[in-house]
Formats: C-alpha cells, sequence, structure tokens
C-alpha cells in the first residue's frame, strides 16, 4: 500500500511541473477563440425570447380563470 501511494506521489509531482512548464497558456487560441465564444453567446441571447414567451404563456395559463365548456 505504501508504495502504491508512493507512486502515486511521485506521479502528482512531475505531471504538475510538466504541465506548469508547458507554455499553453501563452497561446490567445487566434480567431476561432473569440469566433467560438461569440456563436455560444449568440445562442444563449437566442434562446431566450422562446423562453419569455414560454413564461409569459405559463403564466397566463396559471392566471386565467377557467372556462366553463357549454352544454352542446
Amino acid at each position: 500500500m505504501k508504495a502504491i501511494a508512493n507512486a502515486l506521489i511521485v506521479t502528482i509531482v512531475t505531471a504538475s511541473s510538466a504541465l506548469a512548464a508547458s507554455g499553453a497558456a501563452a497561446d490567445e487560441g487566434g480567431f476561432l477563440a473569440p469566433l467560438f465564444l461569440t456563436l455560444g453567446a449568440a445562442v444563449i441571447a437566442f434562446q431566450t425570447i422562446p423562453a419569455i414567451v414560454l413564461l409569459g404563456s405559463m403564466v397566463k395559463g396559471l392566471f386565467s380563470g377557467k372556462e366553463e365548456e357549454g352544454a352542446r
């Protein structure tokens, strides 16, 4: 059990230093990163319109009086 714990500690220590020295954060992502974020923001913005309409319909249905069906 102690050998497994030591191996796990060694793996974590070496992996963290390798990730810290990779320099991956220096790249900004180029043109596609802002394009992707803009697309995501547009999808969220366009989904709010149907959500507001649905919420309004639900509130209207909740507070409207029940219509009684007349005898045929």
